[in-house]
């Protein structure tokens, strides 16, 4: 195995064993950085979504905000359009801060080949 390799393992580790946050009700702050990295949203515990932050400045709390306000393929297709579905009982969320963009995009297909989520964004 690669340095690589064992690396995406570590990290893939490290995401899944992060605290799991509710997303906030209307006009609360949600509790994530401005930095890139790897999320999973689950319901009740259940994978619905894994993604990643390509290159938007507020990082993981901007594209966390994409999805309650149906800006996404994961709450257009998934969801309805109706983002903040995500504010109900059950939706969680939890993320690991990736600086380096290939160790990112490695981590998140590690992560859907892995955890198998509901809902993968093909852009069909």
């Amino acid at each position: 195995m690669t340095a690589e390799y064992q690396r995406i393992k570590k990290l893939f580790t490290e995401l899944c064993a992060q605290h799991e946050f509710s997303f906030p009700p209307d006009r609360k702050p949600l509790d994530a950085p401005s930095k890139q990295g790897v999320y999973i949203i689950r319901k009740n515990g259940i994978v619905l979504h894994v993604g990643r932050t390509l290159r938007g400045t507020g990082g993981l709390r901007q594209r966390l905000m994409n999805h309650l306000h149906g800006a996404s393929s994961f709450t257009n297709e998934y969801l309805k359009g109706k983002g903040a579905t995500l504010r109900e009982k059950g939706y969680t969320y939890q993320f690991l801060v990736v600086e380096d963009t290939r160790l990112r995009a490695l981590l998140e297909a590690c992560a859907i080949g892995t955890l198998c989520p509901k809902h993968v964004g093909l852009g069909e």
